[in-house]
């Protein structure tokens, strides 16, 4: 079931946590437009793909709504320790499911309190991720000493990476040349840094 009126329904007061945020963020896309509501919730230097990594604020500057918004909402929201970064993960459809998907969008609360997004993609899939009305949220350990992500050298491409300043969420992107992508995302279980989100898109 899509969860429309609880997305509709947000409040308009500053959201507590990230899938708070996302909510607010899909809501904002249908009341007053698509690139409106990303241009609004993206930080200075948020990145989205088109396939190739793009600044987004400097892509949707002044761009269009288009007259039919994507509508998403998060099936899974990964938070680090200290509630300061988030990894959602969710369906999305366009045109009442006519196309659909999956995205997954970086968050980090600033200093103020508010929201922003760092990273977003996503695909199109045969059949939307399955989520519930309610995005299942988990929380990384708060105990033992967390450990850096190993880097990864590729032959090629583009990457991006980063960490929460508690060390308990890592992600990482890359874009091949050919426009194949990837995204992944670790959580602290206490012991050791867990793969949560291990996104794949095929050149083309």
């Amino acid at each position: 079931m899509i969860p429309l009126l609880l997305m509709l329904a947000a409040s308009s007061a500053a959201p507590h946590s990230a899938a708070d945020a996302e909510r607010s963020f899909a809501r904002d896309a249908q009341i007053e437009g698509q690139w409106t509501a990303f241009r609004r919730w993206a930080d200075d230097d948020a990145v989205m793909f088109l396939p190739q990594p793009t600044k987004a604020q400097a892509w949707l500057k002044d761009r269009k709504d288009p007259p039919n918004s994507v509508m998403w909402w998060a099936a899974d929201s990964f938070v680090s320790c200290d509630g300061a970064h988030a990894a959602n993960t969710g369906p999305w459809i366009r045109g009442w499911a006519k196309a659909k998907g999956y995205f997954s969008t970086i968050w980090a609360r600033q200093a103020g309190g508010e929201w922003k997004w760092l990273v977003d993609r996503g695909d199109t899939l045969a059949s939307p991720r399955a989520a519930g009305d309610r995005p299942r949220v988990t929380r990384a350990a708060c105990k033992g000493r967390p450990t850096t992500v190993a880097a990864v050298r590729y032959r090629d491409g583009e990457t991006g990476e980063g960490q929460s300043d508690d060390r308990t969420l890592a992600w990482r992107w890359h874009v091949a040349p050919d426009g194949g992508q990837s995204l992944d995302v670790w959580l602290w279980d206490g012991h050791r840094m867990k793969q949560v989100i291990a996104d794949r898109t095929t050149a083309g």
